[in-house]
């Protein structure tokens, strides 16, 4: 598997420190008035030290950060010398040219009031004008042609059955103009030679636009003066394991003003990036700012925003979704419909926008479908992502816009190219999971399982070997670098999250197993499917007990803090259908055994906290119901009582002819599905296909062993197995990889 990217995008020293320095010209902007005035001092020998631009309020005998530090303000070092890289870009893939940077002013009144807010100090932020349009600014930049990011409109997908006749568009030349007008303010832009077309509205009007100045200053004045040394713990921290941000993109629009963001995106960078405040040097010894206002006003511009789509939208929900306690269903289902709004759903490979929007595209839909899959598991709710309506293609080297020349070598940092492989890898691993979601955690799949309860748990096995031939073989095939034990000296390594995501797809798997085992089945099968669960309970356990700090306390992923409560679910799992009383002691064993590791990492993790919490609560009162001596009766039989309990009374007759209709073609439909469907089980049980009862017993398991890393560990082992085929495509960087497994 090609796990490193070969291509390699020109770069150039873009932090948004080297670009706010302001030692050239500047610009004052008073009552609307702008003067432009000579610099008459260089920066000050703390702020060259720190990195930090240098600003001095008119008639101040210190800068900004000298006086909030309460330090000497002196000028007596040389600066060093610069070192800057040659620019290689694309045509349409051009970094803005250096611009004047605008000096902090006062303005005449110091304070501004946004509405429902208490008074806010505006004297540390910048005042300057945000970009009516981008397709007007002077010199090259990377948002000229942009569609989904657009300073003054939003855009908005034109479906196959709207008012918009499909036809109609394949019959006009519009693909041969940039934009057609559409009544008053709007416009249609086409964006491939076919009918794929976004209509174009003013955000001028739609609900709070007039109130997002107002909240980009109070966001930008809640961190000041440290916006740019967030940003900068951002991009070194979180970004390279989440690249779902343009890095250069971000930082152009910091470099001209706060102001051109979405309030919520700005916030939600600021509110990550806080949480490793203390791997600055320049912030680690200052107060953090407030951080509960900084989420109420992301969440309060966040509802603003919808409804003006952009990519900046999905972005700052995804990132707000990453929050320690930011995982939402709700918000999760609104993104992906709005992310349907935006085409983040199509295949944009020939559409006429910038390359790097057409990376970021891509990147933005494998991350809407990999929140969808794993809120679905941790909430326990229906999927939306479906493979019918998923167009997606994998990512390639191209579609990431940095590289390992964008490699920070302070302490602390997260390599680039390894992040990249690992989130790549982390969209095949949501595929699998994907599979076992609508295979095993679906209404109709429940429902399935419990009228078949008498076969026993042998179909399920027979249907469960496939996606777990798979998972084996995505796990096995895992580059190198992405090894728990691969840790760069002094840096942070999230593989952490994708390794939790196994054990967790392994335990949904046995998860459901163990729930169908039934006195029907042989005992010694019933043993088999017991001991696999609990191997793989024993690999997920060993895996949390070895978690190094440098796992730690670097990103994870939203899902994580469930992932890692899931465990201690799964073992409350084992000791409720424990069939004897030595079985049922080690599970509860296992259980305090587990919190006190949680406790013990929480020291080094918070969000950990947070897992405990959930343990506690889904737990702490459900496991007082289980009898000291197990039941077997009950656990053995339970199926059959809840499907006597279950059986749906005789179907209702109706009256009116339109509902008889209705009833026959779903019934119709539901019916043939169950009968024709191939490869997934439905239909036919272990017997049916001739695999005799005898063939499962012990000696010739279902489960196995195999691999030297994978010792003891339970996997299916039947001959002739297929492929399973997922419906998404997923391959990372490979031709024809394992995307379709």
């Amino acid at each position: 598997m090609a796990s490193k990217c070969s291509h390699e995008v020109g770069t150039m020293n873009f932090s948004p420190i080297q670009q706010l320095s302001p030692n050239e010209f500047f610009s004052n902007q008073v009552d609307g008035s702008i003067t432009t005035k000579a610099r008459s001092r260089r920066p000050c020998d703390s702020c060259r030290r720190r990195k930090s631009r240098c600003e001095i309020v008119d008639g101040a005998s210190r800068c900004v950060l000298c006086a909030f530090h309460r330090q000497e303000c002196t000028f007596r070092e040389e600066p060093a010398p610069r070192k800057r890289k040659a620019p290689s870009l694309h045509e349409d893939d051009q970094l803005p040219t250096r611009e004047p940077p605008r000096r902090l002013v006062i303005p005449d009144k110091n304070v501004f009031r946004p509405t429902g807010r208490s008074p806010i100090d505006a004297s540390i932020i910048r005042q300057d004008r945000p970009v009516d349009d981008y397709a007007n600014l002077k010199g090259p930049s990377l948002l000229k042609k942009t569609l989904g990011l657009q300073s003054h409109r939003h855009s908005r997908l034109v479906g196959s059955t709207s008012e918009y006749e499909q036809v109609l568009l394949e019959l006009g030349d519009y693909h041969e103009q940039e934009e057609v007008p559409i009544g008053a303010s709007s416009a249609l832009r086409k964006v491939n030679v076919l009918d794929t077309a976004f209509i174009l509205s003013p955000d001028e009007g739609t609900r709070n636009h007039e109130d997002e100045i107002a909240d980009l200053d109070a966001i930008e004045t809640l961190v000041a003066p440290h916006g740019q040394a967030l940003i900068h713990l951002y991009f070194r921290i979180v970004h390279p394991s989440f690249p779902v941000l343009h890095k250069k993109v971000y930082l152009e629009k910091y470099q001209r003003t706060h102001r051109e963001f979405s309030p919520p995106l700005l916030a939600a960078v600021y509110i990550l990036a806080l949480n490793w405040w203390s791997y600055s040097s320049e912030l680690a010894l200052l107060t953090k700012p407030n951080v509960p206002e900084l989420e109420k006003l992301a969440f309060k511009t966040m509802n603003d925003i919808i409804h003006r789509p952009k990519l900046s939208t999905i972005q700052a929900g995804l990132l707000l979704l990453q929050r320690p306690e930011g995982d939402s269903w709700a918000l999760t289902t609104q993104l992906v419909g709005l992310g349907q709004d935006l085409g983040l759903h199509l295949d944009c490979t020939d559409w006429r926008i910038p390359s790097w929007e057409r990376g970021l595209r891509k990147r933005l839909g494998w991350a809407l479908f990999m929140q969808d899959k794993w809120g679905s598991l941790v909430h326990g709710r229906p999927s939306h992502v479906t493979t019918s309506d998923w167009e997606v293609q994998p990512l390639q080297a191209d579609d990431f816009p940095e590289n390992i020349a964008d490699e920070n070598d302070e302490d602390g940092s997260t390599e680039v190219e390894k992040g990249r492989t690992l989130f790549c890898e982390m969209i095949k691993l949501s595929e699998i999971l994907a599979l076992v979601l609508s295979n095993f955690y679906t209404l109709k799949a429940e429902k399935e399982f419990g009228q078949r309860s008498q076969e026993g748990v042998r179909w399920i096995l027979e249907k469960a070997k496939p996606i777990q031939l798979s998972l084996r073989q995505w796990h096995s095939n895992l580059p190198s670098e992405l090894r728990m034990e691969n840790i760069a000296m002094r840096k942070l390594s999230s593989t952490g999250y994708l390794h939790l995501g196994y054990y967790t797809v392994e335990m949904s798997l046995h998860r459901c197993i163990i729930r169908y085992i039934s006195s029907v089945d042989e005992q010694p099968l019933r043993t088999i499917c017991r001991q696999a669960a609990q191997v793989r309970l024993k690999s997920a356990m060993e895996f949390v007990q070895g978690l190094r700090p440098e796992h730690l306390q670097s990103f994870w992923y939203s899902a994580s803090k469930y992932c890692f409560a899931l465990v201690g679910t799964f073992i409350s799992l084992l000791w409720a259908t424990a069939l004897d009383k030595e079985e049922a002691d080690s599970y509860k064993a296992k259980l305090d055994e587990y919190r006190w590791t949680l406790r013990l990492s929480s020291k080094s993790a918070d969000f950990l906290e947070r897992a405990i919490s959930m343990l506690a609560t889904s737990t702490g009162i459900l496991i007082k119901a289980i009898p000291e001596k197990p039941n077997t009766d009950f656990i053995l039989n339970r199926h059959s009582r809840r499907m006597a309990k279950c059986r749906p009374p005789n179907p209702p007759t109706y009256s009116d002819s339109t509902s008889q209709v209705h009833s026959v073609v779903y019934q119709s439909e539901s019916e043939t599905h169950d009968d024709t469907s191939p490869g997934n089980g439905e239909g036919t049980s272990p017997s049916d296909s001739g695999v005799r009862s005898a063939d499962w017993n012990s000696e010739q398991a279902w489960f196995g062993e195999q691999g030297e890393d994978m010792a003891n560990a339970a996997y299916l082992q039947m001959s002739e197995m297929g492929v399973i085929q997922n419906g998404f495509n997923f391959q990372g960087f490979e031709a024809g990889g394992r995307g379709g497994e």
